[in-house]
């Protein structure tokens, strides 16, 4: 969990409304003061007269910057790719084959690989969100977010472009911003005690007549000898005793000494989609130097070094498609010829290629294979400032953990295990003037079907995504986001819209 250096109670609520996206120097103004939480930092005690101000100051953290509405914004500067890009999205979407049932027909699946548009738009909850824990409170900055997206395919024969809904998703992203202590008070104790004031058991086997019996007590007698109980308090420096009878209530104060609750993520998200799965990521602001602004542009991997198994479409348990550590595929070169050659078993053993050769032999190569390629080279003509790196999952190697629930249908037949989200917030500089662009891309790992062997197959879907706000994309793309997401409806002959149900893919997400 990040903190920020406060100068008062309301220091957090005067940059969200001071700190406005498309000023200069936005990110460092908002990312300034921030370090790590640690056991030994300082803990503020909550106190009931100040909780308005606290819900008033609660800190958004970088989420801050996503606050508004977001649309594709389609640059695509590598001059390897002779293919103009539709729109500035790319997924790709690996399903069970038809015909094929849980645990059954290794290797065969269905793959599409589509460009997209969408919206994303980010509300601000005003007021913090105040978690109770007892002794420790947790007080959150809450960001709502709706998400529409339409896949972009050429329609045979014509000119015109086909945008298709194929989802919408809505939810919810959380940034810790406040821990307090509460400890507990004599009026908290007397209001919440729940227990009568003299208990008549206490007096009778213990010899306790007092009220709200606050402290532990204790038998000084050896075993064998009368019973004898004395409060904790007391108890003389050196003096043994030989049973411990729990208190049963508080004293003003508890809690004080902690333990403290210090959460090893910043970030959640809670989405819904709706074909039936609900997820919960976790992450972080992941630092470079010790800084969580980078200075600079996000770096991504040329030639070899982009065969990175973490960011492919095909995974590691999908087969090597023909690459040893000697002849390693190279993304930014064409495809190598077998990719559109017949396999055969003497060109092909152990049928490695033919079984991820589609995705190679698609027309987005090489996007069809790493996705996040297309965020690469939308940065390779920008000069960015600056930059935010974001990074979420469901599943961490370690500490507190995020989860996936599904309904049947997707549990039994396309069962999914894990959500990994990289999110890159950054500074473009155009013209002298500094706008703001947001990156994405998500991971989703599907598992169905036996390999040969019998083992699991883990399918990576993945998407990835350029988005600014409106104004800051051009004319010619800002009239086609209005006309399929603002209700401008356009001419049906020249767009080529449609009303075809949403389809295909079940996990689109930015």
């Amino acid at each position: 969990m990040l903190k920020r250096k406060k100068e008062g109670l309301e220091a957090g609520s005067q940059l969200l409304r001071t700190a406005k996206a498309g000023q200069q120097g936005f990110l460092e103004e908002l990312m300034d003061g921030y370090s790590k939480l640690l056991i030994d930092d300082p803990v503020r005690p909550f106190r009931e007269e100040n909780l308005q101000q606290i819900e008033n100051s609660v800190d958004y953290g970088i989420l801050a910057a996503l606050d508004g509405t977001w649309v594709s914004y389609n640059a695509n500067y590598n001059e390897n790719i002779s293919r103009p890009s539709l729109a500035s999205g790319v997924h790709t979407t690996i399903m069970p084959s038809p015909g094929t049932n849980s645990g059954t027909i290794p290797g065969k699946f269905s793959f599409d690989c589509e460009e997209y548009i969408e919206k994303l738009t980010f509300s601000i909850v005003p007021g913090g969100v105040r978690n109770r824990g007892g002794a420790s409170e947790l007080f959150c900055g809450a960001v709502k977010y709706e998400q529409s997206i339409k896949s972009v395919n050429t329609v045979e024969g014509q000119d015109a472009l086909k945008y298709t809904p194929i989802h919408e998703e809505n939810g919810m992203y959380l940034w810790l911003s406040d821990m307090y202590n509460h400890a507990a008070t004599k009026e908290s104790i007397e209001r919440d005690r729940g227990i009568h004031a003299f208990s008549e058991e206490d007096y009778k086997n213990y010899g306790y007549d007092g009220k709200y019996r606050d402290e532990p007590l204790l038998r000084i007698s050896p075993d064998g000898q009368e019973k004898e109980y004395i409060l904790q308090s007391q108890l003389q420096p050196g003096q043994p005793y030989y049973e411990i009878i729990p208190a049963q209530e508080l004293k003003p104060g508890a809690g004080l000494d902690g333990p403290y609750f210090i959460p090893d993520y910043s970030i959640s998200r809670s989405g819904v989609i709706p074909h039936g799965s609900t997820i919960t990521l976790l992450g972080d602001i992941a630092p470079k130097n010790q800084s969580y602004l980078i200075n600079g542009s996000p770096e991504f991997p040329y030639g070899e070094k982009a065969w990175q198994p973490d960011h492919l479409s095909i995974s590691r348990t999908m087969g090597s498609a023909g690459v040893t550590p000697d002849h390693i595929i190279d993304l930014d070169q064409p495809a190598p010829d077998w990719v559109h050659e017949i396999l055969t078993d003497e060109n092909d053993p152990g049928s490695n290629k033919i079984y991820t050769q589609r995705i190679l032999a698609d027309d987005l190569y090489p996007y069809s294979v790493r996705p996040d390629m297309r965020l690469r080279d939308t940065l390779r003509g920008q000069e960015v400032k600056n930059y935010v790196h974001v990074k979420m999952s469901s599943k961490m190697k370690t500490g507190a953990q995020g989860g996936i629930l599904n309904v049947p249908f997707v549990n039994r037949f396309v069962p999914t295990v894990e959500v990994d989200m990289y999110m890159w917030i950054e500074t473009v500089v155009e013209n002298g003037k500094e706008i703001l662009q947001l990156q994405y891309e998500q991971i989703v790992f599907f598992e169905f079907d036996f390999g040969n062997d019998g083992g699991t197959t883990s399918w990576p879907h993945i998407q990835t995504n350029t988005l600014r706000k409106l104004e800051d994309i051009p004319e010619d793309q800002r009239k086609i986001i209005e006309e399929q997401f603002f209700d401008k409806k356009p001419d049906m002959a020249v767009t080529g819209n449609t009303a075809d149900p949403a389809a295909g893919c079940p996990y689109h997400k930015g």
